[in-house]
């Protein structure tokens, strides 16, 4: 980790990639993206690492965090190289500032980041559109928000977040989303948007049907075991899991993450009731090979309206049957698949799960579980994007382009 005020060391040229449409052409895209995120890289590895892990095969990727507040006399960046051409950015300011002096200090490093730097090769990538008061007055070659979720309707969400997205949308060049119905919902704010619902790492998850290779946290849990990983908070259905726990007592419900904006002594507990904590994405697999069943257990309210969680086809490739909760893109495409049980209530939880634990053979369910997820993956999601990005930079370039002077054999006719 590179633990400094931001230098131009970083400045690098960076040799020509190949664009991942395969056009090869060599200016298809900017060959540097900086992402503004709310999220943390090390949180919970999601959609932007996925996307921005695999862009990074094509551009320098700068993963730019929230400010990290402490004790310091000056702003500082801080750089982790996570990959050859990935790094996390982290601002570090001093406790005590105004909103106005945060984003002040934001914007001076962000222009010292840009020194030695031309803003037209760069894509801005934005996850949050509160990052635009500190960058709304830079004109990077191409910009692009890509909407995961409504994060309007999260808890503790700013006061300013609407009208900032009102004003990313005008700014955008195109608009990705992270599911249909927040496509549906935003598809009329901007010419240029496009659904990409959760994808999937097969070979990554697959790793779950292979082999029952249980960690030692997991393995000591005896008898049936129905599990979730994934943030446990505002959106987590507290009295669903309390109700499938207590109408089976023999059965155990495993809970893999951390607990996030929720007090949790409000978390139900009993002898059947596992929480395992934060894990890794690396060992998730391990987790879902000891399952008999896999949850989503969220609520259905306003911060659940249009997510897409990206657990389910995650889940269904490691082979495990899912039970959730009507999430609207769960039911559309799973739930009418049957690839996936939808239920609205702990009794009919328990119903779809004793369902599934009595299914000796699961040859034909998982033979329309593949079928369904053959073309599902983020290598493919992140290749359309390329190329509905690259569409979008060349219409931009011609749009930009000076009009061309009348010559003077045309005046003079």
């Amino acid at each position: 980790m590179i633990d400094t005020p931001i230098s131009n060391d970083f400045s690098t040229n960076h040799l020509h990639r190949l664009d991942l449409s395969g056009s090869g052409e060599q200016d298809s895209l900017p060959k540097n993206l900086l992402c503004f995120s709310h999220l943390r890289w090390d949180f919970v590895y999601q959609r932007p690492q996925h996307l921005l892990t695999r862009f990074s095969d094509i551009a320098a990727v700068y993963f730019l965090e929230e400010p990290i507040f402490g004790k310091t006399d000056v702003p500082y960046l801080t750089f982790s190289q996570r990959l050859p051409d990935l790094w996390v950015c982290v601002p570090h300011l001093a406790d005590g500032l105004t909103k106005d002096e945060v984003n002040a200090q934001l914007r001076e490093l962000i222009r010292v980041f840009f020194v030695n730097k031309k803003l037209d090769e760069f894509i801005f990538w934005y996850y949050t559109p509160m990052a635009l008061e500190f960058s709304s007055h830079l004109s990077p070659g191409l910009t692009v928000y890509d909407c995961m979720d409504e994060l309007s309707a999260f808890k503790f969400a700013p006061e300013k977040l609407k009208s900032l997205e009102k004003n990313l949308l005008n700014k955008a060049d195109i608009v990705f989303t992270g599911g249909h119905s927040l496509f549906e919902s935003k598809k009329n704010l901007h010419p240029n948007i496009h659904p990409f619902p959760s994808s999937i790492d097969k070979k990554h998850f697959g790793q779950a049907r292979k082999q029952n290779c249980e960690p030692a946290d997991q393995a000591c849990i005896k008898g049936p075991k129905i599990g979730f990983y994934g943030v446990i908070d505002e959106r987590f259905d507290i009295e669903l899991i309390r109700e499938i726990a207590t109408q089976r007592p023999d059965w155990n419900i495993v809970l893999i993450g951390p607990v996030v904006k929720i007090d949790p002594k409000t978390l139900p507990q009993g002898s059947n009731i596992h929480y395992l904590g934060s894990k890794s994405y690396a060992q998730l697999p391990a987790y879902l090979s000891g399952w008999d069943v896999a949850m989503v257990p969220f609520l259905l309210n306003e911060s659940t309206r249009f997510i897409s969680p990206t657990k389910t086809p995650e889940y269904l490739c490691a082979g495990k049957p899912v039970v959730s909760t009507a999430i609207r893109d769960v039911v559309y495409p799973y739930g009418k698949s049957k690839l996936v049980s939808i239920g609205k209530n702990g009794s009919e939880f328990v119903k779809a799960i004793a369902y599934w634990l009595q299914m000796n053979d699961k040859k034909d369910w998982l033979g329309s579980v593949d079928k369904f997820l053959l073309t599902n993956s983020w290598d493919l999601t992140c290749a359309d994007m390329t190329d509905y990005m690259s569409s979008a930079y060349r219409n931009r370039k011609v749009v930009a382009m000076p009009k061309h002077k009348v010559s003077k054999l045309q005046s003079e006719q």
